[in-house]
């Protein structure tokens, strides 16, 4: 597998790496990093959900300690093994994300409610299956709707006026994966939670899904130089992600964040190795407020669309 490396100028330099992510010059910290920075989340996710389940965690205190901790370590990762130095957030962006971030989890809490509103919280307190049978099922079952939500979001000129919110960015990192339109939000984990909730699966499979689906979430927004290969194929990377965000609409697919499998069976994977985006952003920066127009960015979806122009009438003296 081709590879390379930024440097801290953003630029792309070619490095020494091949398929086992050794350089031809002997193992640095940096490459070990790499290597072992994917594999110690999953394992956190592992020992998290294990912890829990045995021990009888709250699920509303372990899931925002499991996202918090998620967050520490790959905003540390970023810059020990940053893709793009130049895609930190500036001070300015620091304010903004927090302001989303806080948005996001209001949506969050928001949706929640929503669908215990709806038909209260109707996942079975005791497994009616093997946990470890019920874990995939609510896994493929919720990335299923997740893929065909985020998807909707962009192929619907309607959600679309929600979701574009999240691309306005011109850097993918983890502190502004929280910018987002807070009725996308609600909308898309509304749904999600309540289709695992009508499909009965039990607390325990949806506290274990939620924490893989908050690190694959973070994970995958982040600047961080990890390449994990063939795995691309199962599961959503950076790798994949960067290509999500392209400006070139031609290799902007991977609407999975989690799962590989939904982007195969529905043609929308176009990562192969190597394969980079020049840029990231909106195809049409001024098609949306800025980052910084938080106000105007929420009222966005509301606001008339400008009509087209009718061409010039043909001068009659001409």
């Amino acid at each position: 597998m081709d590879e390379c490396e930024r440097s801290a100028d953003g630029e792309i330099n070619s490095s020494g790496y091949a398929d086992g992510g050794k350089s031809a010059v002997g193992i640095s910290p940096a490459s070990v990093l790499r290597a072992a920075a994917y594999p110690l989340l999953l394992l956190a996710v592992v020992l998290v959900g294990a912890s829990a389940l045995v021990l009888r965690w709250d699920p509303a205190i372990v899931s925002p300690l499991f996202l918090i901790g998620t967050l520490a370590y790959l905003a540390l990762l970023e810059q020990l093994i940053p893709y793009a130095r130049s895609w930190h957030p500036g001070k300015d962006e620091w304010r903004w994300y927090g302001v989303y971030f806080l948005l996001t989890m209001a949506g969050s809490g928001l949706a929640q409610l929503l669908v215990t509103a709806a038909v209260g919280w109707i996942s079975a307190e005791e497994r009616s299956h093997h946990l470890w049978a019920e874990i995939p099922g609510a896994l493929l079952v919720g990335s299923l709707v997740s893929y065909l939500v985020h998807r909707l979001g962009h192929t619907s000129a309607l959600l679309w006026r929600l979701h574009g919110v999240h691309h306005v960015p011109d850097k993918v990192n983890v502190a502004n994966n929280g910018v987002n339109h807070v009725l996308d939000i609600v909308l898309a984990q509304s749904l999600v939670q309540l289709t695992l909730a009508l499909a009965g699966f039990s607390r325990s499979a949806v506290l274990v899904t939620g924490l893989f689906v908050v690190a694959q979430g973070y994970f995958v927004h982040a600047n961080i130089d990890v390449r994990i290969g063939r795995f691309n194929h199962l599961l959503a990377s950076p790798e994949q992600h960067r290509l999500h965000h392209s400006t070139d609409l031609s290799e902007a697919g991977h609407y999975g964040s989690d799962l590989s499998c939904w982007d195969h069976l529905f043609g929308s994977f176009t990562w192969h190795p190597g394969r980079e985006p020049a840029a990231v952003g909106l195809h049409d920066p001024a098609s949306f407020p800025g980052t910084g127009e938080i106000v105007a960015g929420f009222l966005h979806p509301w606001r008339r669309r400008p009509e087209p122009e009718t061409p010039a009438a043909p001068d009659a003296t001409t």
